[in-house]
């Protein structure tokens, strides 16, 4: 089994009655399919999240939403958390590590994906 095999699906959005200047939150759901031949389970995440100016956070830990998910064979996981950056736009990007039936671990990417703005939506100053 190889990262390939697992897909990572990502949508997110701004949520603007939780933001305030200095503190805009960011919704994302993520889902995961496996299309491989054989179980896999969801151990670790890491995530790296860059907003403008420069600043990067990184967020490392055990599973997603205090879950450690076991997927099979064409099975899929969804959920969704949050982050909040101080500078637009921003962009969050990283990998779960996975285990296979073996025991051996390997890395899935998540695919860089953007904190942005929606279009009409007023900038929040600091």
């Amino acid at each position: 089994m190889s990262e390939r095999d697992i897909r990572v699906l990502v949508e997110v959005v701004f949520v603007p009655e939780h933001s305030r200047p200095g503190r805009l939150v960011f919704v994302y759901f993520i889902t995961l399919e496996n299309h491989g031949p054989e179980r896999a389970q969801l151990l670790e995440r890491h995530w790296l999240i860059e907003e403008a100016g420069g600043a990067t956070t990184e967020v490392m830990g055990e599973g997603v939403v205090g879950q450690q998910p076991i997927l099979e064979p064409g099975e899929t996981f969804q959920y969704n958390s949050w982050t909040h950056i101080a500078h637009p736009p921003g962009v969050m990007r990283g990998w779960y590590t996975f285990q296979n039936t073996l025991g051996e671990r390997f890395k899935v990417e998540i695919p860089p994906f953007a904190l942005t703005l929606p279009a009409g939506e007023p900038r929040m100053l600091n």
